[in-house]
């Protein structure tokens, strides 16, 4: 399985299991139904077609719209108000393909958190007997899967990511990201700020727990900066160094001897930030997960198609350990065909 993208907003090209299939979207997603695979994302919604099953997952509300503008005359578009939800029915009826979605629910009704999912795709594709090994996705915020040769695998929000750094840079340099880590590697590391940020109570807070865009903000970075004068690329570098150090602390603290470190995200695409993790991490091996075959762009995709594969063949979706249900339990609403 091959995964390759274009130049941001631009065509995503995606081969899976032999088939070819291409979407070009900005604010709107194409979805080519023919072959046995195709793979769609926009910044808030994932969704899969494979082996003529549709995994939909979305996590917020569509505000525009969405158009399924590789149908002939046939398009959904959800206006201003639209959910989510008016989103997968749709998707069956116009491309006659059988389609998974609300993953979410059926682990809640179970006394789970209904989230994190993804630690049991990275189980069943990254799992492996012969050592100990943790998931690092990198998005707005880091979360970890801890995968141990034997035991409950486990899985938690460490604190954020790309959320604060593409925040930081976008305000002082016009820049939405910090492309290679340039700018974070340009500054020099603030000891005493880094402090006061990690000082926040949720890092202490054991796991499992998770967090959001709406804790950590550059409003919250600011408040621990006081009246103290710095310098805008010392600040960058500083926040870079707060995702790692929250990471590597939290591995460290939960899964000691894990001895590889598979990463995920678009924080893969940051060299200052993966070297900063090795660096932080001398005895674990980190590595994009590309090299075990799945690309960082897309494992969260990916996920939700292996999800609803999941779900069609009658088999659980959720880990327990992870999410706090009382019994793994088959997940999502099937629309048939």
């Amino acid at each position: 399985m091959k995964l390759t993208s274009g130049s941001d907003g631009g065509e995503y090209s995606a081969d899976v299991i032999g088939e070819t299939a291409s979407c070009i979207f900005e604010d709107r997603v194409a979805v080519p139904s023919k072959g046995k695979g195709a793979l769609c994302i926009s910044r808030n919604s994932e969704i899969w077609v494979i082996e003529q099953i549709v995994g939909f997952h979305s996590e917020h509300d569509l505000g525009a719209f969405l158009q399924l503008d590789a149908l002939p005359q046939s398009q959904i578009e959800l206006r201003k108000g639209g959910t989510a939800q008016d989103i997968p029915p749709g998707i069956a009826e116009l491309t006659g393909i059988t389609t998974v979605s609300d993953f979410r629910r059926r682990d809640v009704a179970a006394g789970g958190h209904g989230a994190p999912l993804m630690p049991a795709f990275h189980l069943g594709m990254l799992g492996t007997a012969d050592e100990d090994r943790a998931v690092l996705n990198l998005g707005g915020i880091a979360n970890l899967t801890l995968i141990p040769r034997e035991g409950a695998v486990r899985g938690f929000d460490t604190g954020p990511a790309n959320a604060l750094m593409d925040a930081w840079c976008q305000r002082h340099t016009g820049r939405t990201f910090d492309a290679d880590g340039a700018y974070a590697a340009s500054g020099t590391l603030d000891e005493g700020l880094l402090a006061g940020w990690c000082s926040d109570p949720w890092f202490a807070l054991p796991p499992p727990k998770s967090t959001g865009r709406e804790q950590f903000h550059l409003s919250w970075a600011e408040a621990h900066m006081g009246e103290g004068e710095y310098a805008a690329a010392d600040v960058q570098a500083t926040l870079l160094e707060l995702t790692v150090a929250t990471v590597a602390d939290a591995l460290l603290a939960q899964q000691p001897q894990t001895r590889r470190l598979l990463v995920c995200g678009g924080g893969v695409r940051n060299r200052q930030l993966m070297k900063r993790l090795a660096a932080r991490l001398p005895e674990v091996q980190v590595e994009s997960s590309a090299v075990h075959g799945l690309d960082p762009e897309y494992v969260e995709a990916m996920g939700f198609a292996w999800l609803a594969q999941r779900t069609m063949d009658g088999l659980a979706g959720n880990l327990p350990s992870v999410t706090g249900a009382t019994g793994p339990r088959i997940l999502g609403a099937i629309h048939l065909a």
